[in-house]
Order: structure tokens, then C-alpha cells, then sequence
């Protein structure tokens, strides 16, 4: 695995964020809501964009190139974020996430036009099966959250092209800048983008300030941070066709094995099928 540095990163981003799906409903339970939280996760990005400021001796790339292809980064990825609350107030968790999921198709797709990478048979059956797998474990009951309008499919679509481009200008800015000057712009981006999540957050209800509120969010937000930081450094040192897949479909494994222990969900039949096909993509794509 050291001998695949790229794969050792991508599995590092899978963990954390696999833990960090497992834990982030909890604050929202306890009074905190989403919107908040992610004023929280911007804040959290500041320690790990100074930590890769610090490895690479405060050398952070800022000719005007770097700055579009980083700004760019962030806003696909903060903005997606900021679409998908939009998303699932307008429509039904069970009908946007399997959308959103598919996104690492969009990556591949602009790779293999754009950036013109190539793999082998095994890998590409690997890419098809991670991506089955993705929507099978994104699958969810249907709920009696009432469709207010169509405009949740808008949302949806959204998230899906900002987060599957965004994979994608990660490997093309890899190529001219460093990876944690595209970590800075992705948190410079974040942050500056928290006056709309403070306006999209209901004031009126009963917000939770203590620690299960802003505090136990800062701890699991960070996981999804240095996920973040983690897939920039396997972006860079691997393929993005492989990469994409690979992350998208071993982070939810994690996440229903957690659920599973932590709070005794058992996965129906769809999510167990998904996690077999995702190990089996796991072991061609790590080839």
C-alpha cells in the first residue's frame, strides 16, 4: 500500500468520512441544525489548511491560475453542499441521494474527454460496479416527507454536476499547483460562503449552543476535513477515474457498519447487496 500512495490516502478520506456519515445526524438530533453545521465544517477546514500550509514551508500557490482553479474547487464543493440542503427541503431524502450519488460518473466521464486517462478492463469493471454499489447503499425508504415542488430535482442535479466536476478539477489543478494550496481556496471558499447557510437557518426554533450542539460538530466535521484533505493528496497521486469510484463506494460501508454498531440499524437486503458489490469493487480497483 505505501508502494500506492494514492490508494493509501483515498482509503485514510474513506475512513474518516465513513465515521463522519456515521456520527453527523447527531448534532441535528440534539438541536443544532445542518445549516449551522456547516458553518461549523468551514471553520474546520482552517487547522487542516494551515497544517498543509505548514508541510509545504507557507509556499502556497497564488498566481492567478492557482487561485481560479482552487476558488473553483471549493465553490463546486461548498456550493453542492449549500444546494443539498436547498434539495432535501423541497423533496425527499429517498428520491435526492441516489441522484446525488452518482456523481463520481460525472468525474469519469470529464476525465477520460478532458484529462484523457486510460485503465484497464479490470478497473473499468471496477468503476461500473463501485458506481452500482454507490446507488444501491444511497438507496432509502420512502418517508412522508411531503414533495412541495419539483424544484428538489433541480437541487439534486445540481449537487450531482458540482461534486462530480469538482473531483475533476482537483486531478487538473494537481497537475500545475500544489495540493495544499487547492485545500487553502477550497477553505477560503467555504468560509466565505457561511453567510448564506446563517440566512438559509431557521432563528426561530430552539437552537442547541452547548457542547452536543456546536462542540460535538466541530469534533465530527473535522473528520470530514481531513477526509477532504486526504482526497486532494490520492487526486493527486492517482488516477481521478479510480479514485472517485474507489471513495464514493467504500466511505458508505463504513458509515452502515458504524450504524450498525452504534445504533443497531441492520441494512435490508439492497444496502448488504451494495457493500458485497463495493468490496468486490474494492479489490479490482486496488489492483
Amino acid at each position: 500500500m505505501f508502494k500506492k500512495p494514492w490508494l493509501l490516502y483515498a482509503l485514510i478520506t474513506t475512513l474518516f468520512w465513513g465515521t463522519w456519515g456515521a456520527l453527523i445526524e447527531l448534532p441535528e438530533q440534539a438541536g443544532f441544525p445542518a445549516t449551522l453545521g456547516y458553518i461549523v465544517w468551514s471553520l474546520t477546514m482552517i487547522p487542516c489548511a494551515l497544517v498543509g500550509l505548514a508541510l509545504i514551508k507557507w509556499k502556497l500557490d497564488h498566481d492567478r491560475q492557482s487561485i481560479i482553479y482552487g476558488m473553483t474547487i471549493g465553490l463546486l464543493g461548498a456550493g453542492g453542499q449549500l444546494a443539498l440542503f436547498h434539495a432535501l427541503v423541497e423533496g425527499p431524502a429517498y428520491l435526492v441521494f441516489p441522484i446525488i450519488s452518482l456523481s463520481p460518473s460525472v468525474t469519469v466521464i470529464f476525465s477520460v474527454i478532458f484529462l484523457k486517462e486510460r485503465t484497464t478492463r479490470r478497473h473499468w469493471i471496477g468503476i461500473a460496479m463501485s458506481l452500482t454499489a454507490i446507488v444501491l447503499m444511497s438507496l432509502q425508504k420512502p418517508d412522508d416527507t411531503i414533495i412541495k415542488s419539483f424544484l428538489w430535482f433541480g437541487f439534486a442535479t445540481i449537487v450531482f454536476l458540482a461534486w462530480g466536476i469538482q473531483a475533476f478539477f482537483m486531478k487538473k489543478a494537481n497537475m500545475t499547483m500544489r495540493a495544499e494550496s487547492i485545500f487553502f481556496y477550497m477553505m477560503i471558499t467555504g468560509i466565505l460562503l457561511t453567510p448564506i447557510a446563517y440566512f438559509m437557518t431557521d432563528m426561530s426554533q430552539e437552537i442547541n449552543w452547548g457542547f452536543r450542539g456546536p462542540g460535538f460538530a466541530a469534533i465530527i466535521h473535522t473528520l470530514n476535513s481531513i477526509g477532504a484533505l486526504m482526497l486532494v493528496y490520492a487526486i493527486r497521486y492517482g488516477k481521478v477515474i479510480i479514485v472517485a469510484p474507489l471513495t464514493n463506494a467504500v466511505a458508505p460501508i463504513i458509515t452502515v457498519i458504524l450504524s450498525l454498531l452504534i445504533y443497531m440499524v441492520i441494512p435490508g437486503p439492497v444496502i448488504i447487496s451494495g457493500m458485497v458489490i463495493a468490496m468486490i469493487a474494492v479489490y479490482l480497483l486496488a489492483d
